[in-house]
């Protein structure tokens, strides 16, 4: 039997995720220099996107460029607990009589579509999918990990489709090793490439997907389910 952690452990989680590394992992390719990491701003507070249709793959992905550029990078990462209007105009992530789901549970790294996802905790597959509703992830894997007796998922999504050929139920990864590739942005359900990279300590019987944006009033709950997954990576 599957032991997630309750709620009570999610202190000793977090010592055991910082205490895991002393250095940052990483995520992406190993031939992108960690120091060509850019923060990004996608939040409703940051004025620049005023300018910019971010619902819109190609639009976003205009300001995606112009914050690389600005910043001598070739990935921009960022976005837990991020308020965001980028899923304004996707069916599901509004539903009558509730606040909007526009809340990030994870750290998004904005990379070109084929931009290898390596594995920074060695782990097993959990599940895996294509979650193929417009807005949803596309492409999925979860695998699960155990630290210091404590049993957890990490989720990336919006990878490409050859990234679920060949997987199965508990294959293994190790540390650093390859698990996929980007997906393009008709395959990763209209978003400009991306990772998604999210923890999760329970996910509630799910398989293959697990939700990576809630509404405010869900925060409390999902915040405390979905770790901040730069307590691992230390980027």
């Amino acid at each position: 039997m599957v032991f997630y952690p309750s709620f009570t452990a999610m202190k000793p989680m977090t010592e055991i995720l910082l205490s895991f590394s002393s250095r940052t992992l990483p995520i992406l390719d190993t031939a992108i220099s960690l120091d060509r990491y850019v923060p990004i701003d996608l939040s409703t507070t940051n004025d620049a996107l005023d300018h910019f249709a971010v619902t819109d793959p190609d639009d976003c992905q205009a300001y995606i460029d112009r914050v690389l550029r600005t910043g001598n990078g070739q990935v921009a990462f960022g976005g837990y607990l991020e308020r965001r209007n980028i899923y304004a105009d996707k069916v599901g992530f509004k539903d009558s009589g509730a606040s909007p789901r526009n809340i990030h549970l994870g750290v998004d790294f904005w990379a070109p579509a084929g931009t290898e996802v390596l594995v920074p905790l060695a782990g097993r597959v959990h599940s895996f999918q294509n979650n193929t509703t417009i807005g949803d992830y596309g492409p999925t894997i979860v695998l699960e990990h155990e630290l210091e007796g404590i049993r957890f998922c990490s989720l990336y999504g919006h990878l490409s489709v050859a990234s679920l050929d060949e997987l199965y139920i508990g294959k293994e990864f190790g540390q650093n090793q390859v698990l996929a590739t980007l997906g393009t942005s008709d395959i990763n359900v209209h978003y400009a490439p991306h990772l998604h990279f999210q923890l999760i300590l329970d996910m509630e019987g799910k398989k293959g997907d697990y939700p990576g944006v809630c509404t405010h009033e869900m925060l409390d709950f999902y915040c405390k389910n979905c770790p901040d997954p730069n307590f691992l990576l230390k980027l």
